[in-house]
């Protein structure tokens, strides 16, 4: 067995770090490519799990479209496919990285593996382009690995054979218990540094994140209007590390920028997310990563989208859906408030154990075996 494992963001090189770790202590043989469809936020991730990919394709651009990105990928790709001919290509999630290289893997008949399948919204417009990324990956792929129950009746009830299907559990997870021993066990940055005493006031402290397409304009002028009436009228602090992507800092409020009570920071590296989440009273966030990684935390969740794939956190109760409306937004931060932190006590979106079953999974199929 010789896996290929494929990625190009910051999210993907979370979730699948644990993998490329666990294939470490197995002494498997693998190969790391990223795309570096991002960069350096992609880069930070890399040095935190101390991964140096075998392939660095570095085809980020400053405004680069998803057209010539996708063709880009498909040119450096095929060669190191050629040249690495692996017994599967391991891809995550639903960014353009993940279908490109899914299609060609296909394209030269290597088997797919897919991490985080069967998550649905069936709305292509929201997510976009994430929602038909994932679908068409499912139509690809021969293994599928479904973190939830979900997600898993998802994959079936699109006819994907259930001898191809494992539950595993979501890969973050694995991830930020990583992370998380690594912090405690008193791993500090200037960040940290900077924040700890900061964010140990009486006043609630609120972590925002922002950077879907679908929610650009409109939707971030209605963000920025509730976080103002939060600091203003009901004295809660702001921390928002801002997407780099210019879209999204356009779209912010110029009041935002000279508030006391509102911190719009730079875009902060993984381990001081994970620190920050913890300490935090509430996030309001578009982000899936951050819906499934809260919970560990018994942090709550508002979702500034009008659907998720992630249905599990709404059903825990550690996410709740808000849109871009800037009166459910306000109302639903004071009622968490006033509750405080969420009386979960498991993650619904996985024990930290998906890594290990991936391998365990790929190795039965291919006939290996290792010490685990």
């Amino acid at each position: 067995m010789k896996i290929l494992i494929c990625f190009g963001t910051r999210p993907e090189a979370i979730k699948m770090a644990p993998v490329i770790l666990e294939c470490r202590n197995r002494n498997l043989q693998y190969v790391v490519c990223v795309t570096a469809q991002h960069r350096q936020m992609l880069d930070q991730v890399l040095d935190w799990f101390d991964i140096v990919p075998d392939y660095d394709l570095d085809l980020m651009e400053n405004g680069q479209n998803l057209n010539n990105l996708s063709a880009k990928i498909y040119s450096a790709l095929d060669p190191i496919l050629d040249k690495e001919n692996p017994t599967t290509v391991l891809v995550q999630g639903d960014t353009t990285t993940a279908l490109a290289s899914a299609m060609a893997a296909f394209h030269r008949n290597i088997p797919v593996g897919h991490i985080e399948a069967g998550l649905r919204t069936y709305n292509f417009s929201a997510p976009f382009p994430e929602e038909m990324n994932r679908q068409i990956i499912s139509k690809i792929a021969k293994y599928h690995f479904a973190p939830t129950d979900h997600s898993r009746n998802n994959l079936i009830a699109e006819s994907v054979s259930v001898e191809c299907i494992q539950k595993t559990g979501n890969t973050v997870v694995d991830a930020l218990n990583w992370s998380n021993k690594k912090i405690s066990d008193g791993f500090e940055n200037d960040f940290i540094q900077k924040w700890s005493d900061k964010i140990s006031t009486a006043k609630p402290w609120i972590l925002v994140t922002a950077h879907r397409r679908e929610n650009f304009g409109a939707g971030f002028k209605n963000l920025s209007n509730a976080i103002l009436e939060l600091s203003e009228k009901h004295s809660c602090n702001i921390i928002w590390p801002v997407h780099p992507n210019p879209n999204v800092s356009k779209g912010l409020s110029e009041e935002l920028k000279n508030h006391s009570s509102i911190h719009l920071i730079e875009p902060i590296d993984y381990p001081s997310m994970v620190w920050l989440m913890q300490h935090v009273s509430l996030i309001i966030s578009d982000s899936g990563g951050i819906q499934e990684e809260a919970p560990t935390f018994g942090v709550q969740v508002l979702v500034t989208r009008e659907s998720t794939e992630r249905p599990e956190g709404i059903e825990a109760g550690t996410s709740t859906l808000v849109g871009m409306n800037q009166v459910k937004i306000v109302q639903n931060v004071l009622l968490k408030l006033r509750n405080s932190k969420n009386d979960v006590v498991k993650n619904p979106f996985g024990d930290g154990l998906a890594s290990k079953r991936i391998l365990d999974f790929l190795e039965e199929q291919f006939g290996q075996n290792s010490s685990k």
